[in-house]
């Protein structure tokens, strides 16, 4: 796209502290795990995109970009039509942004240098214009992680097993019954190993998977109404009111912001 390679392995390696690469992916896409030598911040303008790594899972809205430290693997799915704008740092030139994965807001500025950057020259002038660019898309990525939509995996293979079951259902009663015997303990201790696994109650999980469901069903352009009897509430009104008190707004305002 813009005449630049689409694989990111051709950005690693190239003569310059900042590279940018634009692709457009379909929804559904799917890159698996992987990992580079380079810090990545990973951007769609549309959509929503579901990024995991060795420590969860994050959906990441247009509003808001994945940061990936430089040797991290990870993979993405996305959830819509991707307009993906993606850069990748020399370590060194981003020693302040956080060494662990982490959502960053991305501001209608930042959005802009973003863009712009995809369509320079991959060895660009750092003497002109082009590097002003990317000095100044250096400055405005500024290490300010805001509240994720986060889901801790655990290390247990039957904890494990039972949060890939969740996230294939996630409109299912999950009672701990049910849980436990999937996941192949009793319930009590289940209630006592979900919580240190992965630092939130079988419950606060099972809401989690809930809105990460439901903000990719979002992204694809899915109904209010529809989307919140696939998320196992009963009423429009009973989701947007989860989805408010969780997020601190509404759907709606979720993707505009």
């Amino acid at each position: 796209m813009y005449g630049k390679s689409e694989h990111r392995d051709d950005y690693q390696d190239v003569p310059r502290p900042v590279a940018a690469m634009a692709r457009d992916l379909p929804d559904g896409h799917h890159i698996p795990a992987h990992r580079h030598r380079r810090a990545q911040l990973i951007y769609g303008t549309t959509g929503a995109i579901t990024v995991t790594t060795g420590h969860g899972v994050w959906v990441v809205p247009a509003t808001r970009g994945a940061w990936v430290p430089a040797g991290t693997s990870h993979g993405m799915t996305c959830a819509g039509a991707v307009a993906l704008r993606t850069v990748y740092f020399e370590p060194e030139s981003v020693a302040s942004l956080p060494a662990e994965p982490a959502v960053l807001s991305v501001s209608p500025l930042l959005r802009e240098l973003i863009d712009e950057a995809t369509r320079l020259p991959v060895e660009y002038d750092r003497a002109g214009r082009d590097g002003k660019i990317m000095e100044l898309l250096l400055l405005e990525l500024a290490p300010n992680p805001v509240p994720a939509l986060y889901l801790p995996m655990p290390d247990d293979p039957g904890l494990a097993s039972l949060c890939s079951e969740i996230l294939r259902s996630p409109a299912e009663s999950w009672t701990t019954g049910a849980a436990a015997v999937l996941s192949h303990m009793s319930p009590r201790s289940l209630q006592r190993k979900f919580p240190s696994a992965t630092g939130m109650s079988l419950a606060r999980w099972v809401q989690q998977a809930r809105l990460v469901h439901a903000v990719r069903l979002l992204a694809r352009g899915v109904p209010v109404t529809a989307v919140a009897a696939a998320s196992g509430y009963s009423t429009p009104s009973a989701f947007t009111a989860m989805f408010r008190r969780t997020l601190d707004t509404t759907p709606k305002i979720y993707f505009a912001d």
